[in-house]
């Protein structure tokens, strides 16, 4: 990629309201927002903005050991962080309880019918987690974007926040959780914005709240993708695995760092 390809570079994370974006020009302050949808943050950003998102992008017919690909190879990355690295079963698994459910115990059994599709389609035969599905919906939204606007595949980027706090702390993972027992950890989000502020934040963007309807740990996660936007934008980043493998629409499976 050239490094004049983009000039708006967003990073972007999941959370309770849709979408909280982080997003900037080069060298300009960045700013945040949160969104109800994918498509309608795309719609937001210009038409060659480079886009990083924390989100499984390319879905494979059939899976092995460790969930896709790039999965299986970050892992061994993050010492005791690679928890945060989720399983993600095949295309069929994923699309197999759309939803809406009409209560938890509804949503429970969708959640074993859909593990029951990923050992069908996976060896050794694999379920699937509770947390993996829990961002099913979300993961269905961008992958019909993609599969339905094939242009979107050269400027949205599948990354992971703790492969790129790895990547952006000279390959090291961080010391210290994020969350503990589903809460926020103060001393893990230091460590983080303590290495963001390394690679150009101030200190007190990152201070600041999050918008609402999205957590702190959810903005400095997007904050991390915008630091890798900037990466692909430039040509820096590297993709798990190099060359990227590509799923049955021709969409790339890749996590880049």
């Amino acid at each position: 990629m050239s490094a004049a390809r983009a000039a708006t570079l967003a990073g972007v994370d999941g959370c309770k309201a849709g979408w909280i974006a982080v997003c900037a020009l080069p060298g300009q302050t960045p700013s945040v927002c949160v969104m109800p949808s994918f498509a309608a943050l795309l719609q937001s950003l210009p038409e060659d903005a480079t886009v990083a998102v924390d989100m499984p992008i390319g879905l494979p017919d059939f899976t092995a050991k460790g969930g896709r690909g790039p999965e299986a190879l970050v892992r061994p990355l993050l010492g005791e962080r690679q928890s945060s690295v989720f399983s993600i079963p095949s295309r069929a698994a994923v699309y197999a309880e759309p939803g809406p459910f009409a209560d938890v115990e509804a949503w429970y059994a969708a959640h074993r019918r859909a593990s029951a599709v990923a050992m069908a389609t996976s060896d050794p035969p694999r379920g699937v987690s509770i947390q993996a599905f829990g961002i099913f919906a979300r993961i269905r939204e961008i992958d019909a974007l993609l599969v339905a606007q094939s242009r979107l595949r050269e400027r949205v980027f599948e990354s992971h926040p703790e492969v790129a706090f790895w990547r952006l702390n000279g390959g090291q993972a961080m010391r210290l959780p994020k969350k503990v027992r589903g809460a926020v950890n103060p001393a893990g989000m230091e460590e983080r914005k303590t290495l963001l502020a390394r690679h150009g934040y101030d200190r007190a963007f990152l201070d600041r709240a999050p918008p609402r309807g999205a957590a702190a740990d959810d903005f400095l996660d997007a904050a991390a993708m915008l630091v890798i936007a900037g990466r692909i934008a430039r040509g820096e980043a590297r993709p798990f695995p190099e060359p990227p493998g590509t799923d049955r629409f021709g969409i790339p499976v890749a996590i880049w760092t």
